[in-house]
Formats: structure tokens, C-alpha cells, sequence
């Protein structure tokens, strides 16, 4: 049951993250375009426009999918909970390289609405 406990919390730190950051992100972004932190894209990179645009676009998409993700991690981890350690080990590893491909895959819209809004130079597009 201890091991449980421990997967548990690890299981809830993705989309915890994900809400956390989301909301952060989606309210502000990073004050200085940088390598070390914030949604970090060539395009999204380009200028300050376009670093802030990348951020609350990612920053809504994060904090809806972490809000959709954390009651789904608790259903599926109160599912093995009685299981042995090997299976909690292996279902915990499964939901939370899940957790990553969601986060992953929220990088496609952002770059696309980025592409969208963005010419190839970061200025905004006018011909909408």
C-alpha cells in the first residue's frame, strides 16, 4: 500500500504541473524570451509578440487538459490500488508516459495557432 501511495502522488504531479503551469502561463508569460523556461519553440521564440501569444495559448490548453487529466489519473490509479507492487509499478509508468504524450501533443495546436497568427518572420498576420 506504501508503494501505491508513493505512485499515487508521482501519477498526480504531470497534470498538477500542468494546472499549476497552465494557469501561470496563461495569465503571463516569462518577462524575458530565454532557453531555460517557458514554452520554448523556434517559432514561439521569435519576439516578444509571439512569446507572449505561444504562452497563453499553451498556458489554456495546459491548465484545461491538467483539469480534464487529474480526475482521470485518480479514477485509473484507485483501479490498481489492491494490486500488487509489480502492477502498480507498470500502471503507474503507463499513466504517467500518457500524461507526457498529452503534454507533448498540446505543443502541435499552440505551434499551429502560432503559424496561424504569425507570419514566418513573427510578425502578425493581417490577412485573416
Amino acid at each position: 500500500m506504501g508503494f501505491w501511495r508513493l505512485m499515487f502522488l508521482m501519477d498526480l504531479l504531470i497534470p498538477l504541473l500542468m494546472i499549476i503551469y497552465g494557469y501561470v502561463y496563461s495569465q503571463r508569460a516569462p518577462k524575458k524570451i530565454n532557453y531555460f523556461s517557458g514554452y520554448r519553440t523556434r517559432r514561439s521564440m521569435q519576439n516578444k509578440e509571439t512569446w507572449d501569444f505561444a504562452h497563453r495559448y499553451f498556458g489554456r490548453l495546459s491548465l484545461v487538459f491538467g483539469l480534464v487529466l487529474m480526475p482521470l489519473t485518480i479514477i485509473a490509479a484507485l483501479t490498481f490500488r489492491n494490486t500488487d507492487v509489480e502492477t502498480v509499478g507498470i500502471m503507474g509508468t503507463l499513466l504517467m508516459t500518457g500524461q507526457i504524450v498529452f503534454l507533448i501533443i498540446l505543443i502541435i495546436p499552440t505551434e499551429i495557432a502560432l503559424k496561424k497568427n504569425f507570419d514566418k518572420d513573427g510578425n502578425r498576420r493581417t490577412d485573416r
